[in-house]
């Protein structure tokens, strides 16, 4: 099974920044070459951001598999990432270490 990621961010800010280098470390720990990552700027697609109703970013959405999920935020907790994606389940996120309390 593959996981369809997009990452919408405003600009390569530092929080976009942060944001994507987070991702990017989760995904290369935990999902281990089964995910795709598309990251899209707002400010140059538009179109994109209005499509999936985002009103904050950067935002983070699993398209696939369904069903589909959103986290808004820089990314920062390993473990709040894992189980808002539906990728860990919650009663299994005590034995995750986490770098940051805020997702």
């Amino acid at each position: 099974m593959k996981y369809r990621l997009r990452l919408f961010i405003t600009g390569y800010t530092s929080h976009s920044r942060r944001a994507i280098e987070n991702l990017r470390l989760i995904c290369e720990r935990d999902l281990v070459e089964m995910y795709e990552v598309e990251v899209i700027d707002i400010l140059e697609h538009p179109q994109l951001a209005e499509n999936e109703k985002i009103m904050a970013t950067p935002t983070l959405v699993k398209k696939l598999p369904e069903p589909v999920r959103k986290l808004i935020g820089d990314l920062s907790s390993r473990e709040k990432v894992l189980i808002g994606l539906d990728f860990l389940p919650a009663h299994a996120a005590p034995a995750l270490p986490q770098a940051e309390e805020k997702i």
